[in-house]
């Protein structure tokens, strides 16, 4: 038990560990973590640290690659979700008696977050697979979202995206994504700045919400947000409108996630970072598209969109400011 306590402490503490620093070990000082877990304190933290490395038959290298991912935490029905491929993955189950999700255990002020996904495959009509930023706040909440609707076998993969900001959303465009999303891992990812949010998809922007608090319209900047992901049933809206029920026989449903990657302002935090102009999110290449990222842009809202609340006469008459703005 000493030997493999010594072998943690080595690891962490070492500003670049090397194979001796493990094998041999070092003294612990008084205080030692491992991302956020007060080791030596707690008996049953040393325990779970050790069976990762007992999963891990003493391979302390891929343990802690293992231990990473603890960034995150288990946020609705732990009996649903899995870690897969020696850790690096997660598997999200949904069934008739649950769905699950697991969210980051920090909240972030700007930055970027991406995330690798494979979407459920086959007939996953009325399935909902989600990955968002959340204030999780009561009444004035932000909020940046992608929600992949299911579908029947053959149809393509719908990505539905919403932003909230100071407590007002229904603002929800959705594209038909160009690839089979189920068949492998794709990148989705959120950019978030003083300037702009934008949503991509494998590095090709799919929505861009500008900044436009000068002409009165509300803008995410002062709530920091989690990050979350859900598999869940909503059969009553996802599918053609609520058309097109989940059909139970097909279950249990499976989404997958793998290389998560947050940068950003982490809250509670140094006050300072998210007002930093020397933040890479927020340097002059990332404050608006790239005229390659943009003629993407324009080939995704040109050949895939397929609903956009700023042309919704019967939901909005008169057409939301920020759609005149031209966000």
């Amino acid at each position: 038990m000493e030997a493999i306590e010594e072998t943690i402490v080595a690891y962490v503490h070492s500003d670049h560990p090397t194979e001796e620093n493990i094998i041999a070990g070092e003294k612990a000082p008084e205080e030692v973590f491992i991302w956020g877990l007060k080791l030596l304190e707690d008996e049953k933290i040393d325990v779970v640290l050790l069976k990762f490395l007992r999963a891990r038959d003493f391979k302390v290298k891929e343990a802690f690659a293992m231990l990473k991912n603890t960034d995150f935490k288990v946020s609705w029905s732990d009996s649903h979700i899995r870690q897969i491929e020696g850790g690096k993955a997660i598997q999200l189950i949904l069934d008739q008696n649950s769905g699950c999700g697991f969210a980051s255990k920090n909240k972030y002020l700007f930055g970027r977050v991406s995330m690798k996904i494979k979407l459920v495959p086959g007939d996953s009509a009325g399935t909902v697979t989600a990955f968002y930023m959340n204030s999780d706040t009561d009444n004035v909440r932000d909020e940046l979202d992608f929600e992949f609707l299911g579908n029947r076998s053959g149809q393509p993969y719908t990505v539905q995206t919403n932003v909230y900001a100071h407590g007002k959303g229904d603002r929800e465009q959705r594209i038909n994504l160009w690839f089979d999303p189920s068949a492998e891992f794709h990148t989705y990812s959120i950019l978030w700045n003083h300037h702009h949010v934008v949503f991509s998809v494998d590095e090709v922007p799919i929505r861009v919400y500008k900044n436009n608090e000068a002409r009165g319209i509300p803008f995410p900047k002062f709530q920091p947000m989690g990050v979350y992901s859900t598999l869940w049933e909503a059969d009553d809206w996802a599918t053609r409108g609520g058309l097109e029920k989940i059909d139970w026989s097909k279950a249990p449903f499976y989404a997958y996630y793998k290389d998560f990657d947050i940068e950003g302002c982490p809250m509670p935090g140094p006050s300072s970072c998210a007002s930093n102009p020397s933040n890479w999110w927020e340097a002059a290449s990332y404050q608006q598209l790239s005229p390659d990222q943009a003629r993407r842009y324009h080939w995704v809202r040109m050949n895939h969109m397929i609903y956009d609340y700023c042309t919704d006469k019967s939901r909005y008459p008169d057409t939301p400011p920020e759609c005149v703005a031209r966000i």
